[in-house]
């Protein structure tokens, strides 16, 4: 895929996903589409040639690390921002506030800060290595999610001993 394309792909997946995020959804209903996108986004990335710049191998791999690394720090602290509750049938719930746009805004900071630092290094970046870090970002968020969300169902209506 070109840049172009990938900056395409990368934007459709964040904007569906922020606008989701602020909209209470059922997190039982909600299902393999969670895992897809990340999935796919991730699958794109790593076909993509030129991932790591073959000038700066080691270097390269290290800020791709790095800004992974960083995809998961924001997933897990996104899906800890989320709020979850039960509603009284048992379903579970979850949407996404302030505080979750919080992370989203200091993973987008930290990356800028990424490919300032690649630069400034002369250190060639595609958009591939954001799409991974987006996909890494975007499973970490949905895996933690359904892990909090069962966490709920399993206490939910439990008859207490006695």
């Amino acid at each position: 895929m070109s840049g172009l394309l990938n900056i395409v792909v990368i934007t459709a997946a964040v904007a569906w996903v922020c606008i989701r995020q602020f909209t209470a959804r059922r997190v039982t209903s909600e299902g393999k589409k969670t895992w897809l996108v990340p999935v796919v986004l991730m699958v794109l990335a790593v076909r993509q040639p030129g991932l790591l710049d073959p000038g700066h191998h080691l270097a390269s791999a290290a800020l791709l690390g790095t800004e992974i690394l960083i995809g998961l720090a924001c997933g897990i602290g996104w899906a800890w921002t989320t709020r979850i509750w039960t509603d009284a049938d048992g379903a579970v719930w979850s949407k996404g506030g302030w505080a979750a746009a919080g992370v989203w805004l200091c993973g987008m900071a930290l990356r800028l800060g990424l490919m300032g630092i690649a630069a400034a290094m002369g250190i060639r970046q595609g958009s591939a290595a954001t799409m991974l870090s987006v996909g890494a970002m975007l499973l970490t968020r949905a895996g933690v999610t359904a892990w909090r969300a069962q966490a709920l169902q399993q206490t939910y209506r439990v008859p207490v001993a006695g």
